[in-house]
């Protein structure tokens, strides 16, 4: 296909916390690139992932989960989700088959109403749900809005993926490619480490702690002759009961972290990772500009 010819847009993921937006991205890209959680509202930032084809470039932008906002951080992630909407040339309404239609769905139906670019209804989790009750439920969001296209899928196991693909290729603009075919991601690598540990936090500790911590990277280095990297980063925490929680009896919990996410940057830089973990506490974080912008959540980016 020649370069006349070649297609790229900009797509946004959006839709209720934990549907799979993550998941999702993490197999068209084929690496993790966004942390994935039981958790809802995991994804803070606009995560880019680049997937680059001989005949177009699809770059996802992995929005945070629209919910109501009970703190500044919360602010921030659903004002980013509906910025971000409007920077787009298409819009995958992401929803749940397992939960059906509810409430959130129509807080973000309301939002999709005005915007003007394709807006296709990815209907995730089918594997969850008997085959006789997708159809039911196409039905019922047909009626909400008007989609460009509905396309069931399982994002885990990979489900009709490729189908859904092939149809958002045709929807894609003619344009350039914005990035060299083998990157698949605009974050640094900094970003993604300290993703990988928090999504460690995440998945370890119990109710009280997740969205109450970030991870700030405080120094990345190669060391030796071996061209070991080490890295040195500070898990952030509003109180010192969750700083005990995220430690454990005798440390035991931030030494299961840090194994695990370090399997996880080693994979991702190819390269032995010496990881040093501290655990911080900053009163109300999520409340103080300030800390916001010094953990990279800039009020400037919305």
């Amino acid at each position: 296909m020649d370069n006349q010819s070649f297609r790229s847009g900009f797509i946004a993921i959006v839709g209720r916390p934990n549907v799979g937006k993550s998941t999702f991205m993490n197999h068209v890209i084929g690496q993790k690139i966004a942390i994935m959680s039981d958790k809802p509202q995991t994804t803070r930032n606009k995560i880019q992932g680049v997937l680059t084809d001989k005949e177009a470039q699809f770059i996802f932008i992995d929005t945070p989960g629209i919910h109501k906002p009970k703190h500044k951080l919360g602010d921030f992630m659903v004002k980013t989700a509906e910025q971000t909407l409007n920077e787009v040339d298409m819009v995958i309404f992401m929803i749940n088959a397992e939960e059906g239609y509810g409430a959130g769905d129509q807080y973000m139906i309301d939002r999709l109403q005005s915007i003007k670019q394709p807006i296709f209804l990815v209907i995730n989790k089918i594997d969850q749900i008997h085959p006789d009750d997708v159809l039911p439920l196409i039905e019922e969001y047909r009626t909400k809005l008007d989609f460009a296209e509905i396309i069931p899928i399982s994002a885990l196991q990979g489900n009709n993926v490729d189908h859904l693909m092939e149809v958002m290729k045709t929807y894609l603009p003619e344009g350039p490619q914005y990035y060299p075919e083998d990157q698949i991601t605009d974050h640094p690598e900094r970003f993604i480490i300290s993703e990988l540990i928090r999504e460690k936090v995440l998945q370890l500790t119990r109710e009280e702690v997740p969205h109450s911590i970030a991870v700030i990277l405080d120094n990345m280095e190669v060391r030796d002759q071996r061209k070991a990297v080490y890295v040195q980063a500070s898990i952030i925490t509003e109180r010192p009961s969750q700083k005990g929680i995220i430690i454990g009896k005798q440390g035991a919990m931030l030494k299961e972290i840090g194994q695990l996410a370090r399997s996880d940057i080693e994979s991702l830089l190819g390269s032995k990772i010496y990881l040093d973990l501290w655990v911080k506490v900053k009163k109300d974080w999520r409340n103080r500009m300030t800390q916001l912008r010094e953990y990279g959540f800039n009020e400037d980016d919305y």
